[in-house]
């Protein structure tokens, strides 16, 4: 039997050149929000860390600002992107390690920065990955978190969560606002900053995206169209099966 660690592999592997182009994960406020704090880091961090780079967009990020730049990710295929197109685009500082966010191969206070992006949904010991995270960070380093957000009303959250594991069975959960801020003050992180955004998924692109099964597809019409009125308004349906959750950003620091 296959773990979650090849589920992941395995749903993510074929759909890498995808994700590069993705308009979801290219551009985005929260993305522009993440540049601008980082162009304020003073001193300019040596060494940082994108965990779960996906296809690399906010390691490309981290590049403009930190001299060394790890992107890691537990998929081959995705960091094979990540490679060439830090080589297009001269980003010499960028290189990519395959592994485990769960199991970090790295030491003690390793990186004055450690950013995630669209990546800890997927985590499924998201504290003991966060632990992980916390370690490797220098004391005073900076940690960058952003991830789609799960509701803080049960019944929009059960949905959202549904909708997500019938599009991708990797899914294992969209945390909210409340349980991020639980997670950064268990770990004695310093909040610098917290921002969040309506993110569209346009639903065509967005299972087209993950090659959902068509099934799956199928089921995951069925369940909005007949879900509640509040989940509808909560999580802004569209006729065509487009809804808005929304991204959360959370910027923080490591205490000296």
């Amino acid at each position: 039997m296959s773990s979650h660690l090849d589920a992941v592999n395995a749903r993510f592997d074929p759909r890498a050149q995808a994700y590069l182009s993705s308009t979801v994960h290219a551009a985005g406020p929260d993305l522009q929000c993440a540049r601008e704090l980082l162009a304020g880091l003073d001193p300019r961090p040596t060494r940082a860390l994108d965990l779960g780079t996906g296809a690399g967009h906010l390691a490309y990020a981290l590049a403009e600002v930190a001299d060394e730049v790890i992107a890691f990710d537990a998929s081959e295929s995705m960091l094979e992107v990540v490679r060439r197109t830090a080589a297009e685009r001269g980003l010499g500082g960028l290189r990519v390690q395959a592994g485990d966010v769960h199991d970090l191969p790295f030491a003690d206070s390793s990186f004055e920065l450690v950013a995630t992006r669209y990546s800890a949904h997927h985590w499924t010991k998201l504290e003991k990955a966060m632990a992980e995270l916390r370690r490797v960070l220098r004391p005073g380093g900076h940690l960058l978190v952003i991830d789609l957000e799960g509701s803080e009303q049960a019944l929009v959250d059960t949905h959202l969560q549904c909708i997500e594991l019938l599009r991708d069975t990797s899914h294992v959960r969209n945390r909210t606002r409340t349980q991020w801020l639980g997670l950064l003050q268990g770990l004695g992180m310093e909040l610098l900053h917290e921002q969040r955004w309506p993110t569209r998924l346009q639903f065509e692109a967005w299972v087209q995206r993950m090659r959902t099964p068509e099934t799956m597809v199928r089921a995951i019409r069925e369940l909005m169209q007949g879900a509640p009125r509040e989940v509808r308004e909560a999580l802004r349906v569209e006729p065509d099966g487009s809804f808005t959750p929304s991204t959360g950003l959370w910027w923080a620091r490591r205490p000296a």
